[in-house]
């Protein structure tokens, strides 16, 4: 304990930088479950893609571990430019003590304020803004994180809603087409889901599902 202590009490400048990256990791491990799923393009990845296996009614195929492993890499690879622009723009600069600690925040939340901007509706963030009681910011460097990541978090809700929407409407039709058919013919007791499953998955397969899924994400993007 008291060589840790030690370790924040330093004079040297190389314990001071260690010190510093040693605060500044403990801090983005505690906080990077909440950064990954509400400031990056996580939410709206996972929801299309849960959204996806809902409406084919395979239950757990695929897992949840492949659908989040799946997410986890398309926002690694969609954020891929901001986290570059905050590793440049702060995190270098400061374990090259060229900038202090606050500089640092500052500069990282810049990228990361952008990105989220772009895909915040105005009316969901004028609802924080309003709500705070504060004035209408004149430029993005202005809005607190207080304020756009929770307006950030409903948009991107909404979009991924959305494009859940658009996902259902073939498996639905479908489903009605078989329903339809059995009742017709009298099999009354005969689950339509059974019937149409084995429809549903191969209509997905000829289309190529994934990769229109995965396309459509990164346009919108």
């Amino acid at each position: 304990m008291t060589e840790f202590m030690g370790l924040f009490s330093g004079n040297e400048a190389s314990t001071v930088s260690t010190s510093v990256q040693l605060l500044l990791l403990l801090t983005v491990f505690s906080l990077a479950p909440a950064i990954l799923i509400l400031m990056t393009s996580f939410t709206r990845i996972i929801i299309v893609l849960s959204f996806v296996r809902t409406s084919l009614a395979t239950q757990s195929m695929p897992p949840n571990q492949v659908l989040i492993g799946l997410a986890l890499f398309l926002t690694f690879f969609i954020m891929a430019p901001t986290f570059s622009q905050v590793n440049d723009q702060a995190l270098q600069p400061l374990f090259n003590e060229e900038i202090t600690l606050d500089e640092a925040y500052e500069k990282a939340s810049i990228p990361l304020k952008e990105f989220m901007s772009k895909h915040t509706r105005q009316k969901d963030l004028a609802l924080f803004i309003d709500y705070a009681g504060m004035e209408r910011p004149e430029s993005i460097e202005d809005i607190p994180l207080t304020v756009l990541v929770p307006a950030f978090a409903i948009s991107e809700l909404k979009t991924a809603f959305q494009i859940g929407f658009m996902i259902f409407i073939p498996f639905l039709v479908i489903d009605m087409v078989v329903a339809s058919v059995l009742m017709s013919m009298g099999m009354m007791m005969l689950p339509p889901v059974m019937i149409s499953l084995p429809f549903k998955i191969l209509l997905f397969v000829l289309v190529d599902g994934w990769y229109l899924i995965v396309k459509s994400l990164l346009q919108t993007f």
